[in-house]
């Protein structure tokens, strides 16, 4: 049956022209059919270059839209609509307009795990890799508006020396990890070296031997002598992990680490997304040429690499 149903998405996608991305955290099977698997930003612009007409993005609501901001002649399609993401949804523009009337002469750094309203109040976007690096380049003078994330923007807080405001929003799933569970890990696999989220707490990262994105996990674990891999993150990594690296091994540090909402998107649905080209995402213009200037002033500060 399994196979029925993926013999039939590929026909689909051709049929449509079509390109289906996975993010990191989406179900095995999900990540074995995708032509391509990263993280939300990296997915969004590997969309953008490829000539596809229609994109399938497996993944929640603010990845689709970001990949709906930076290919607008393109048809974005997420297979559940009610894949969103609790902390994009912790912050909307409304409170992000309050906040900068607070502070107006501090600059708006948004995640990009945030709606597109946000980004379109922001005056740059940063992703869970490039944060340290995109605050530390911003002028010095200025205060920062860090929004939603507290920990990542506590990371970046700690790391820079800047003056940070945070937003009290955080990952449901990040914060199920606790230091006991890694102490409790790191008895179990002793030597094995130990990767956390930046969207963990901070006494979970203070751990950690490496504090690293989703992507930043992978290269690190194939480029590493190290035989064995603690992780602290949602464990839909751990497929793509084993995957890439058969010879290493890889451990959860809770199996409690899991996003439903990433977890929505089945074989089936990818299906019947590309039969009935549901659901798409769109933006009114103003909204998305906003947002894309955020983003865009974020590739200006750092080019891609």
């Amino acid at each position: 049956m399994t196979q029925d149903i993926v013999e039939k998405i590929g026909k689909l996608k051709e049929e449509r022209d079509a390109v289906i991305l996975a993010h990191n955290y989406q179900p095995a099977e999900i990540q074995d059919i995708a032509d391509f698997c990263g993280d939300s930003l990296g997915l969004s612009v590997k969309a953008a270059e490829t000539d596809a007409k229609v994109i399938v993005f497996c993944g929640v609501t603010f990845m689709a839209e970001t990949a709906a901001i930076l290919s607008p002649e393109k048809t974005v399609l997420l297979p559940d609509k009610l894949a969103g993401c609790p902390m994009a949804d912790m912050i909307t523009a409304e409170q992000l307009g309050d906040l900068k009337r607070q502070h107006p002469d501090a600059l708006v750094v948004c995640y990009v795990n945030s709606p597109a309203e946000v980004k379109a109040e922001s005056d740059y976007c940063c992703t869970s890799a490039n944060a340290v690096e995109l605050i530390g380049a911003l002028p010095s003078d200025k205060k920062i508006i860090f929004v939603p994330d507290r920990y990542l923007g506590s990371h970046v807080k700690n790391k820079t020396g800047r003056d940070i405001i945070l937003w009290p929003g955080y990952c449901p799933t990040h914060v199920l990890i606790t230091e006991d569970q890694i102490a409790e890990a790191r008895r179990e696999h002793p030597g094995a070296v130990l990767m956390v989220h930046p969207e963990c707490t901070e006494p979970v990262r203070s751990a950690a031997d490496q504090i690293l994105s989703t992507g930043q996990m992978l290269k690190f674990a194939r480029t590493s002598d190290a035989a064995g891999f603690i992780v602290g993150t949602e464990i839909g990594i751990i497929h793509t992990l084993k995957k890439q690296n058969p010879q290493k091994e890889f451990f959860a540090v809770t199996d409690r680490a899991v996003c439903p909402n990433m977890k929505l998107i089945t074989l089936e649905k990818v299906a019947w997304s590309l039969e009935d080209m549901q659901y798409k995402v769109t933006i009114p213009t103003e909204t998305a040429a906003k947002a894309r200037k955020a983003l865009d002033r974020m590739l200006e500060v750092l080019p891609p690499k």
